[in-house]
């Protein structure tokens, strides 16, 4: 019958849903953020690498608290 199928189905499905949970977690631990900066395009790479000169953080919210008086 067609419902035999269910438990290979869920079973297939938890297993590659793994790496998305694991990579969520794993950026958790190594950038103290859950969430990766897309640098797909050429002028969020420059962006990143701004915040990165800037505050040390690339996901770290640049103000004006950031910009020196001097």
């Amino acid at each position: 019958m067609w419902f035999e199928i269910l438990p290979s189905f869920g079973i297939i499905t938890a297993i590659l849903s793994v790496p998305g949970f694991a990579l969520y977690g794993l950026h958790k631990l190594s950038l103290d953020n859950a969430y990766r900066r897309n640098t797909d395009e050429r002028w969020e790479r420059v962006l990143y690498v701004r915040d990165m000169r800037l505050t040390g953080n690339p996901y770290q919210c640049n103000g004006l608290e950031t910009i020196s008086d001097k």
